[in-house]
This record gives structure tokens, C-alpha cells and sequence, in this order.
């Protein structure tokens, strides 16, 4: 089993610039190479059930891209935001962005991050999900309307930007904060380096 290194990069099995700048952040080498799989959701489908299917259909996907590419692991990863188990995705567009902050806003919702350490060769080393409860504060309509305006929230679960200007919505949080941006960063470095992929650190 390979250490991380430049030679040997942390392939990264998305195209989140949240993600990319969590792990370039704490100094990982990495290689971006996107997973694309249906992320559709499956009628009564359970949001851990759920964010397993999806996290093993990423990886399983990106393994198979890889092509012989070098690279010490994968590592893939699925964020969703839940309100009473109701999987919560990203906005179809403003108005959709509008509703959704409504449902959040006043209220404390979950946030679930699966991701999944592997292999080039397809093999499992690690998976878990972490969950954050958020705490989005009572909003005004005005002010959730004008912040869906911005645009900021349409490619994100939930509407919201937790590290943009959407912090200006986040009275408070229990749990790991880069999990609600996308990553929950010291899990998954603690794997790494218990899996034997990470060398000395930091």
C-alpha cells in the first residue's frame, strides 16, 4: 500500500471545489477525477441507505476510470441535508432554492457526509458517515428570497453556503463544520493515517 505523495496523489473522486480546497487546505496531495453516477433517490429510500448506495456507486465508478493511473488511494464522498428524514437536495433553480431555506430556516436540520477510502484496484479501506446538526436562524421571506437571488446556494444541498455568505443564516452547529461545507476533514485524515496511506502528519 502506497503513502500519499506527489507521485502518489489522493485521487479524489469529485468535482466539488469545497472538497478540493479542504484537502489541498491540509496539505494532501491530490488528483481530481469526478464520479458520475444517478444520484436520483430511490421512493422510500432511507438517507443512510441512501448516501451508502451512492458513496459505493462512486466508487466503484472512479476505480474503474482510473485506467491505470498512479495514485495511493480513492476518495469519494456524498453530502445530504436531512429535515425529518426528507432528503433535502440541491435547488432546481431560485424559486426552488426559496422553498427549501424556508423549510430550514427556524429550525435545526442534519447534515450527513458518506465518503469512502479505497483502493486503485477497487478494494474498500475505509467508509463512514458523519453527521452535523445546523441550526439555520428564523429568516425574514425577504432576506431568504434576496439570498436565493444570489445564486450562491443553487449547487449545494440545502440551498445554503455554511463558508459564503449563507453563514449569515447559521445561528449555531454540533458537530464538524468542514462536514457541512463537505468534508469532515479530521475523520478523514485520522483513516487515512490508521490505514497506513498517510506518513508523518502534520
Amino acid at each position: 500500500m502506497a503513502i500519499l505523495s506527489a507521485q502518489n496523489p489522493l485521487i479524489l473522486g469529485s468535482a466539488s471545489p469545497r472538497r478540493r480546497e479542504i484537502l489541498t487546505g491540509l496539505g494532501l496531495p491530490i488528483f481530481v477525477l469526478p464520479a458520475d453516477v444517478d444520484e436520483s433517490v430511490r421512493a422510500g429510500e432511507a438517507p443512510s441507505v441512501y448516501l451508502e448506495r451512492i458513496v459505493a456507486d462512486k466508487l466503484r465508478r472512479v476505480t474503474e476510470r482510473l485506467g491505470g493511473r498512479e495514485g495511493a488511494a480513492v476518495l469519494v464522498a456524498d453530502t445530504s441535508v436531512i429535515v425529518e428524514q426528507d432528503i433535502l437536495g440541491k435547488p432546481a433553480d431560485i424559486e426552488d432554492a426559496v422553498r427549501l431555506l424556508t423549510r430550514l430556516c427556524g429550525r435545526m436540520h442534519r447534515v450527513l457526509t458518506r465518503y469512502a477510502i479505497g483502493l486503485p484496484n477497487g478494494a474498500l479501506v475505509a467508509a463512514r458517515t458523519v453527521a452535523t446538526e445546523v441550526w439555520l436562524r428564523a429568516a425574514g421571506a425577504d432576506e431568504i428570497a434576496a439570498y436565493a437571488r444570489s445564486g450562491e446556494g443553487l449547487d449545494k444541498a440545502g440551498a445554503y453556503a455554511a463558508q459564503g455568505v449563507g453563514a449569515f443564516l447559521v445561528e449555531r452547529l454540533n458537530g464538524s463544520y468542514t462536514n457541512v461545507v463537505g468534508l469532515p476533514a479530521c475523520e478523514v485524515v485520522l483513516d487515512l493515517k490508521q490505514h497506513g496511506l498517510l506518513g508523518p502528519y502534520p
